[in-house]
């Protein structure tokens, strides 16, 4: 199950990661409602397959035994002993992880990861979400909330970011981030005629990330300008990454990398050039992932396999 801060999203999946049954149901408010929604969700699939663990990938910081939500921003729990709890309430063995993480293991396993020692998963969305496979395992950090990619500062001083900092890679290179530069463009140019400024004309609000991605696919200059902005930061971003962690291959995700023709090869330009010793070295490969929103709920099914089987 993918438990987001929106809806709740349970899918079964069988040994090599085909999404057999899906259903979805809206995330409560409180512990209680949506350990019940959770609940719920699960005995529905049960009614029409045999479940034998659950998988729960949770937008948050997990303990590091992997039981209990330390704390989420659009949850319910804080330090809650979920794990336990859910699975008294099924009867099923059930495992936790944190969604980016779930992801870049569904991806390692049945998609654009397949096969690499050293990958990184960065999902582009409302923010910025990373999962991070070092020899092939997770790597969570020594208290669990490793690798907070997304809050990188990579502009000193720059835009506000809800996490208390200002100039977080998120804040240049999301959804949101691209909502946020067209916005910047569109008043930075009182006399912009394009069709995002007729569309938005006193309503900033109105931009969105995907609508800033649909008027660049219709040629909409302003919305390209913001889109090569984000491709710019990407590819900034995904250097420093790769100095540090140097990957065999990263996985873009997230709503966002629906749009990847837009900005990908852009970005992997960028990465080329501000990667130290580029000249030098093999190159990270940069792809887009194949698993989609399907990758958590795939990658937390395969671990709540492995942990059964071990």
């Amino acid at each position: 199950m993918d438990v987001g801060g929106t809806s709740l999203r349970a899918g079964v999946v069988d040994e090599q990661g085909s999404l057999l049954d899906t259903t979805r149901v809206a995330t409560p408010a409180g512990e209680a409602a949506l350990e019940d929604a959770i609940a719920s969700a699960v005995k529905e699939l049960q009614n029409r397959h045999r479940i034998g663990a659950v998988g729960l990938a949770v937008a948050g910081f997990v303990t590091t035994d992997r039981r209990s939500v330390a704390f989420s921003p659009h949850l319910a729990w804080r330090g809650a002993d979920v794990a336990d709890r859910v699975a008294g309430s099924l009867g099923l063995p059930v495992t936790l992880e944190h969604d980016a993480n779930a992801a870049v293991v569904g991806e390692h396993r049945f998609g654009a990861a397949t096969g690499a020692a050293v990958a990184c998963l960065v999902a582009l969305g409302t923010g910025i979400g990373a999962g991070l496979l070092l020899d092939g395992r997770l790597y969570r950090g020594a208290y669990g909330v490793a690798p907070e990619l997304g809050h990188l500062c990579v502009v000193p001083g720059g835009r506000p970011c809800p996490c208390g900092k200002r100039g977080c890679w998120e804040r240049y290179c999301s959804g949101t981030a691209l909502a946020t530069t067209a916005v910047e463009l569109l008043s930075s140019d009182s006399s912009a005629s394009t069709v995002l400024a007729r569309e938005t004309t006193g309503d900033p609000g109105s931009v969105t990330g995907r609508r800033v991605a649909r008027a660049a696919r219709e040629g909409d200059p302003v919305a390209e300008r913001a889109v090569a902005e984000l491709a710019k930061w990407l590819g900034e971003g995904l250097a420093l990454v790769a100095d540090v962690f140097d990957p065999e291959v990263v996985v873009v995700g997230g709503g966002v990398s629906e749009s990847a023709p837009l900005f990908l090869d852009e970005a992997r330009e960028h990465y080329a050039g501000a990667i130290t010793g580029s000249s030098y070295r093999t190159l990270a490969r940069i792809r887009t992932a194949q698993l989609g929103d399907e990758a958590a709920i795939i990658g937390v099914a395969a671990l709540a396999r492995e942990k059964v089987l071990t």
